[in-house]
């Protein structure tokens, strides 16, 4: 899906950036057989579950489960729908969860990761597989995130995260102040009964959707680059985050879908450039740092003021 430029404001600030998702905008994106998510995904959960699936131990997660379920039985029939009672299919994994037993004649490497998952997390890794986003649950009434199904974190560890108040979990963010003083607001907004969404982005010389702290290095720019070079080996990274209410518990199910796309082929038209142009422009020097962007800041600045100059 084509990033929404829209989402991208100046002068930039570190804000929720809310916005109530459009009538018949599904929360879910299916994943195929060959997808850069499920492949990461997989890899991720095959080696490194207990750093992705993580919770604590005292919450209950079977009613967000469970509508997380529904919503994409809803949403999308056609990748995800009942097998029986109680069970569930994933079309494009070739395979089904009956009960706690998996069966299903898709990819053996598919198979082989959901069959050694703990039995509390059967479906959630079914989901996870079969869908781009990755989950967690907001508890409206704590402010909390007792529960993640992470495999595709932006430079942050879940295991850090799970049981941590709203205001602990952004601390690391530059410039949190608006984040962290609307904590407790948002997770009763969010845990209510609207749907919400919300978009952040930054741009990035790493390729990975996957950005575990304790599983990939960092990529540095090439300080030797000059504006054209460097544009070239910069990506745009990009969330799209929502909210899925679950009834009558003040829970959230929120859903984080990560895109990475070459900046080159991202800027669509000169309006795009000049839209990141004066929000790269307007970073306070924390959020540059906080981002990894200061080495980049002024080359990237070069050359998106001349794609904003001379694209379409």
């Amino acid at each position: 899906m084509a990033f929404d430029f829209s989402a991208v404001s100046a002068p930039f600030r570190m804000q929720p950036g809310l916005r109530r998702i459009a009538a018949g905008t599904p929360h879910l994106t299916p994943n195929r057989l060959g997808d850069r998510t499920l492949t990461e995904k997989l890899a991720v959960l095959s080696a490194h579950r207990e750093q992705a699936f993580v919770a604590d131990p005292a919450f209950d997660a079977r009613d967000a489960v469970a509508a997380l379920a529904e919503c994409a039985l809803a949403e999308h029939p056609e990748a995800f729908s009942r097998a029986g009672v109680g069970g569930f299919v994933a079309h494009q994994l070739g395979w089904s969860l009956t009960g706690d037993r998996f069966v299903g004649a898709g990819p053996a490497e598919i198979g082989a990761c959901l069959q050694v998952l703990p039995t509390p997390w059967r479906l959630a890794g079914l989901l996870s597989l079969a869908f781009a986003e990755d989950f967690a649950v907001i508890d409206g009434a704590s402010a909390t995130i007792p529960w993640l199904a992470v495999c595709l974190p932006s430079s942050w560890a879940p295991q850090d995260k799970v049981g941590r108040h709203f205001a602990a979990v952004h601390a690391p963010v530059a410039d949190n102040e608006v984040l962290v003083a609307a904590g407790d607001h948002l997770a009763r907004l969010v845990t209510g009964g609207d749907r919400w969404e919300r978009f952040v982005w930054t741009l990035t010389a790493d390729p990975r959707l996957d950005r575990h702290p304790q599983r990939v290095a960092p990529v540095a720019w090439d300080p030797g680059l000059d504006p054209d070079a460097l544009a070239g080996s910069a990506f745009l990274r990009s969330e799209r985050q929502t909210f899925i209410p679950v009834p009558t518990t003040g829970l959230a199910v929120f859903t984080i879908h990560v895109e990475v796309e070459p900046l080159r082929s991202a800027i669509r038209s000169a309006a795009d450039a000049r839209r990141l142009h004066a929000a790269l422009s307007t970073m306070s020097p924390a959020v540059l740092a906080y981002r990894g962007l200061t080495a980049a800041r002024d080359r990237l600045l070069a050359w998106l003021g001349g794609m904003a100059a001379t694209a379409p």
